[in-house]
């Protein structure tokens, strides 16, 4: 009986490391998408540092899953106590990471708030519409979020281009604000177009709304996603525990030879 509970422990583990260990490459692939991607907002906030910092976290916590679940499955399997302490001790210190990673952003989210609406105001301030990354990326952002500016389209009336063009009694406004059920001029999805009358026929809503509303339409699905991870975590160490205890002593002969 003793066996047999020794034995489903170790497939249990196993199983729940090979979870693990795609688990970790889903976060891998998600930090490589969050730096790399040129054409989403998060790219508009490559300017941020602490979002870079997250970034590389997301990155590394990736990759170090994917390698505990790599090691937890060669301990549970060869039943090597020294494997599963170290996989139960790293499964430990990225779990209190996560949390504290979780707790941090709560509490700073207030300052992330500003920091993004300072790059955000910036990048509008200085748009050309000459295919720089970021402005692809917002331009990109108020397309498919049906959105203008950051809090509203009044945040384009400080552009530098559109207020050196007033003197030319010439009219600009972002070709990406456009709503297309109102009648305009021009249908481009970057760069600048010119109006025929002082009302732009853009979107009223700011993005930082779209963003927010986003959040909160998705809000169940990240939550359950971190709590499933969470719990998954716990599971492995848990099971690892029973499998450590249950080994009577090192048999280093188990470990494969390659």
């Amino acid at each position: 009986m003793g066996k047999g509970c020794i034995a489903a422990t170790k497939y249990f583990l196993f199983m729940f490391n090979l979870l693990f260990f795609i688990f970790g490459a889903v976060i891998l692939g998600f930090g490589l998408w969050v730096m790399l991607d040129n054409q989403k907002f998060i790219t508009v906030l490559h300017e941020s540092t602490t979002l870079k910092v997250g970034t590389y976290i997301l990155i590394g916590i990736g990759s170090l899953s994917m390698l505990m679940g790599f090691l937890g499955c060669i301990g549970a399997i060869y039943e090597v106590r020294c494997l599963l302490g170290l996989y139960f001790t790293c499964l430990l210190l990225i779990l209190i990471a996560q949390v504290t990673a979780a707790v941090l952003i709560y509490f700073q989210r207030d300052l992330l708030k500003y920091e993004m609406s300072t790059i955000v105001n910036k990048i509008l301030v200085n748009y050309t519409g000459h295919n720089k990354t970021s402005e692809q990326a917002w331009d990109h952002l108020q397309r498919t979020m049906k959105c203008c500016g950051w809090t509203g389209p009044s945040n384009w009336t400080e552009n530098v281009v559109i207020n050196s063009q007033k003197n030319n009694s010439q009219i600009l406004y972002p070709c990406s604000c456009k709503n297309e059920s109102i009648s305009g001029t021009d249908i481009k999805e970057t760069g600048l177009c010119e109006a025929l009358s002082p009302e732009w026929p853009v979107f009223t809503t700011g993005c930082i709304s779209s963003v927010e509303d986003w959040l909160l339409r998705n809000c169940g699905v990240i939550l359950g996603v971190c709590v499933g991870i969470a719990v998954i975590e716990l599971l492995g160490m848990i099971l690892s525990m029973c499998l450590c205890k249950s080994v009577q002593q090192e048999d280093y002969t188990k470990v494969p030879k390659y």
